[in-house]
């Protein structure tokens, strides 16, 4: 089958044919392809726009949808654009086998990074926004993030920062410590890897695009294995 036919395919999971499919190709398109030897425009001014479509859909989805003060709105949020969120979709989509990249980002596992296909799933975003309009996002946007936004509002949870703050107290560990181990991506783009440690308990790892988001998600990494240390 040829790459064409394959993107097809890709097409009908996203349920968006494009007019100009030359936008799909670039939102599969990692900046290592072609290992630097040749100019071919890669999907992350696309995933930057895609980013703020999905923020914008994701907030006003909350907005109408969840009674909940500015706050528990901003939690919600977070959870739902979060890049292991996208890249869950990417990962139904079979965005992975699809990416086009250099042959060592692709032995170092890139088709199956969760920061890769986070960042595919918004550019594909992106893509459907410019070629489509709003029109076309919000469908992609209701057929693939519908019932996450679901989940979320009938599961609201304590913040886990907080919950581990608690846990810690309550059983007489030392306070959570976190420590920023990692930065990349692009400056409007970035990635921070955090760890947070309680003596005793183990340690959480989490990423996200500020350092409060990389913590709540190491904080909830760490609370989800802490009966088991």
């Amino acid at each position: 089958m040829s790459y064409e036919d394959r993107l097809s395919k890709l097409e009908i999971r996203l349920g968006y044919k494009f007019k100009e499919r030359a936008w799909l190709r670039r939102a599969l398109t990692h900046s290592s392809y072609g290992d630097g030897r040749r100019q071919v425009a890669d999907y992350e001014r696309l995933e930057f726009l895609g980013d703020r479509v999905l923020g914008l859909l994701t907030a006003e989805t909350l907005f109408l949808k969840s009674p909940d003060k500015e706050g528990g709105l901003a939690i919600k949020l977070n959870a739902l654009v979060r890049k292991e969120t996208c890249a869950e979709v990417a990962e139904e989509l079979n965005v992975g086998a699809l990416l086009m990249m250099s042959k060592s980002t692709e032995k170092l596992g890139g088709r199956e990074k969760v920061s890769i296909l986070g960042d595919a799933a918004e550019a594909i975003f992106g893509a459907i926004y410019l070629d489509g309009g709003f029109t076309a996002a919000q469908s992609f946007y209701q057929k693939y993030w519908h019932d996450r936004v679901l989940d979320v509002l009938l599961n609201t949870v304590k913040d886990p920062k907080t919950e581990l703050q608690e846990r810690s107290a309550s059983g007489k560990f030392e306070p959570p410590v976190y420590s920023v181990v990692g930065q990349s991506g692009p400056d409007h783009r970035p990635l921070f890897k955090v760890e947070v440690t309680v003596s005793g308990k183990g340690q959480g790892k989490g990423e996200g695009a500020n350092k409060k988001e990389a913590e709540r998600l190491a904080a909830a990494d760490l609370l989800e294995n802490w009966g088991s240390s």
